[in-house]
């Protein structure tokens, strides 16, 4: 029972604070922190939806091929993680729309956030959905880092979003992933002696 409760205490942190880095720095400046995240700026930029609705219809098609790969309970812990990303993020953009910081403190700060929540979601046994899927179907089948294969597969929307809103986005969602997902292979990698249950057992179960 602790052991469990531990483990979504983790994913509710995780979720949140991937939530935070996508709203407080990077949405503002209309970065993507991934695939999932350049989608939903697109969709909030020709439809008019909101940043956390347009981060929940990113996800839902990569949603449906994760649930006969994974498993029911990798699965379920991705659903709410998506859900209380995209919830974190409705609240925060609709409360405090528009905040504009300086964009390079933007850039690390979210970066940094957002490695270390989506890190402590692989660990507990979920993910940020989105690009995290292929992602981690691809690393599981050729043993590659979960983090460079993310970055591979989000560069195409990178630059889709470059091209539709701002060329210097490209450059800007290349620092970030290039912070975030070496904060994501170090969670990754880190071996926990004592908590054991926080291991990268994303697998089928």
């Amino acid at each position: 029972m602790m052991k469990t409760l531990l483990t979504y205490s983790c994913l509710l942190f995780g979720a949140t604070l991937q939530g935070i880095s996508m709203s407080l720095f990077l949405f503002p400046h209309s970065i993507p922190s991934g695939g999932a995240a350049g989608l939903a700026i697109l969709i909030n930029h020709f439809f008019s939806l909101s940043l956390g609705f347009s981060l929940w219809l990113a996800n839902i098609v990569f949603l449906l091929f994760a649930l006969p790969y994974f498993g029911f309970t990798w699965t379920l812990r991705t659903v709410i993680s998506v859900a209380i990303t995209s919830m974190t993020v409705g609240y925060i953009t609709s409360q405090f729309p528009h905040i504009h910081i300086n964009i390079f403190l933007c850039i690390i700060a979210g970066s940094v956030c957002f490695g270390l929540g989506v890190g402590l979601l692989i660990r507990s046994g979920a993910s940020s959905g989105g690009m995290v899927i292929p992602a981690l179907m691809i690393a599981n089948y050729k043993n590659w880092s979960p983090g460079k294969v993310m970055m591979g597969i989000n560069f195409f929307i990178f630059v889709l979003t470059a091209l539709v809103i701002d060329y210097k986005i490209v450059l800007y969602a290349i620092i970030c992933q290039f912070i975030s997902t070496n904060i994501i292979d170090y969670i990754y990698e880190f071996k926990f002696h004592r908590i054991s249950f926080l291991s990268a057992a994303w697998r089928k179960r």
